[in-house]
């Protein structure tokens, strides 16, 4: 059992008479940390996170899976099918038609987010993941196939969107940030056994069909537990106050899902903390249905401008183009594994597992902003090291090796987990659907356009040149998150929205 001693109570909110938007130095604090306690069974904790983040994994094996299925399909041998000759146009259709349907799908949580609720859009995600996968591994011609991986992009569109939701909204306080950076350590791990299980049926004819068939029965173990799982409560709360059904009926079905979130270790506190996160989202004015217009000004521009800015980074400091470069950064060393990229892949994502587990063991004692600065401050260093070995060092590749694995470090210590952790953080929780769908619509926009204008850059300016660019991107991302972005370490969902916006 755990407590969080930060959460605050009832009486601290009615000190105040102002909005939270209004909270000056000269204000008392909106939620100043009161006696109350939130208690949790760690047990309890796992699976409102565990298949959530599903999602994620699914997303990080179609990463991985891909790079190896492009392999499998070219082959004339081992294809197992007569259209194996593909332009590279058709083989770009095949790689980024998952980017498009995730595009779309990010569009589609703006309209649905709301209406369906976190669980329920997961639901949906699984069966969307589980219908695209079979799709594309059942695919009799390419079409089909482009199709196919369209409407997994749609299943990834939508669970990168409300996995971190209800993460943020069931997860305790004290242990929030490390359960939703957990879910990057999923992606990734997802990543590299997509990078393994391809290497093994990359040889295997219509091997292809294999690797995507193979994300099914996860499809089908995440839709099965989302099923089984409650409704967020904060989600459920919100329908109350906006007057959506039985304001009675409804704090019930919040206490019940309360109960089974924190499992026995919250005892008889759970009526308790239903009515303070009632009041906490009374208070802050949750009431009111959310309006378009509305996420363009205040607090919630704030919030959008936060999340937004910080996935925008995370994408156009270079992470897409640095890994491009990795296989021939390690042939140049001359590491025996350069000549197979998958290898090459595999150690890297081994890599971004570790320093993407040490952000979770971390993330909640030293906060998010230390590591996003520290992380970053790592990335300006190797992408200025890598554009000087591409100009002047070209003769010491160890500089390049070393600068390539500095730089992987450093992003899976910030940008990579940070960046979706503090956007599944700073949204009022009216808006987080809408302002949380933005969000990742910049994420894979951002994704794209760094990814198709890559090879256009890198023949106009050089790899050097280019490599320096992305390294002055990131100090303008130091600055963004030294003067924008807040810290949220062990703070309510609540008292973020007050304190922080």
């Amino acid at each position: 059992m755990a407590t969080d001693p930060e959460q605050p109570s009832v009486s601290s909110i009615e000190k105040v008479g102002k909005s939270s938007g209004e909270i000056g130095g000269a204000e008392e604090p909106l939620l100043n940390g009161g006696t109350s306690s939130e208690n949790y069974s760690v047990l309890a904790a796992i699976l409102p996170f565990l298949f959530p983040a599903f999602g994620g994994l699914l997303y990080g094996y179609d990463i991985g899976a891909t790079s190896c299925a492009t392999i499998s399909i070219e082959s004339a041998t081992t294809s197992g099918i007569s259209w194996y000759n593909l332009n590279s146009v058709e083989i770009g259709l095949i790689t980024s038609g998952s980017l498009y349907g995730a595009l779309i799908g990010s569009v589609l949580a703006f309209n649905i987010a709301d209406f369906l609720g976190r669980r329920r859009e997961l639901i949906l995600a699984a069966l969307i993941y589980l219908v695209g996968a079979l799709v594309t591994a059942l695919a009799p011609d390419f079409v089909i196939m482009v199709i196919g991986r369209f409407i997994f992009g749609i299943g990834i569109g939508l669970a990168m969107h409300a996995a971190p939701m209800y993460i943020a909204e069931t997860a305790p306080s004290k242990i929030r940030g490390r359960l939703i950076s957990l879910k990057e350590f999923f992606i990734v791990l997802g990543m590299v056994a997509g990078y393994g299980i391809g290497s093994l049926l990359v040889d295997t004819v219509a091997g292809w069909r294999y690797m995507y068939g193979a994300s099914t029965p996860l499809a089908v173990i995440m839709g099965i537990g989302m099923w089984w799982l409650p409704p967020s409560p904060r989600w459920i709360l919100l329908s109350a106050i906006q007057g959506k059904g039985n304001l009675q009926e409804l704090k019930e079905t919040a206490v019940c899902c309360l109960c089974r979130l924190r499992g026995e270790a919250i005892g008889d506190s759970a009526p308790a903390q239903v009515e303070e996160i009632l009041s906490e989202l009374t208070f802050v004015g949750e009431e009111k249905e959310a309006s378009l217009g509305e996420m363009f000004r205040g607090k919630c521009l704030k919030a959008l401008t936060i999340g937004a800015g910080l996935v925008l980074f995370q994408q156009i400091t270079g992470q897409p183009s640095v890994l491009y470069y990795a296989a021939s950064i390690f042939q140049s060393a001359g590491f025996s594994a350069a000549s197979d990229a998958t290898r090459v892949s595999i150690l890297l994502g081994l890599l971004k597992l570790i320093m993407t587990g040490t952000a979770v063991l971390v993330v909640d004692r030293l906060g998010r902003r230390p590591l996003l600065l520290g992380g970053v401050s790592g990335m300006v260093i190797s992408l200025f090291l890598l554009g000087s070995y591409y100009l002047f060092l070209d003769d010491v590749p160890f500089v390049a090796v070393v600068a390539l694995l500095l730089y992987v470090g450093c992003y899976q210590l910030s940008f990579g987990p940070i960046g979706w952790l503090m956007i599944s953080e700073v949204f009022p929780l009216r808006l987080r659907g809408r302002g949380l769908s933005i969000a990742v619509l910049v994420n894979f926009g951002a994704n794209a356009i760094v990814t198709f204008a890559f090879s256009p850059l890198k023949a106009w300016l050089g790899a050097g040149i280019l490599f320096y660019a992305f390294g002055v991107i990131a100090v303008l991302s130091l600055v963004f998150i030294f003067f924008i972005v807040p810290e949220t370490k062990g703070l309510t969902l609540e008292e973020i929205e007050a304190k922080c916006l």
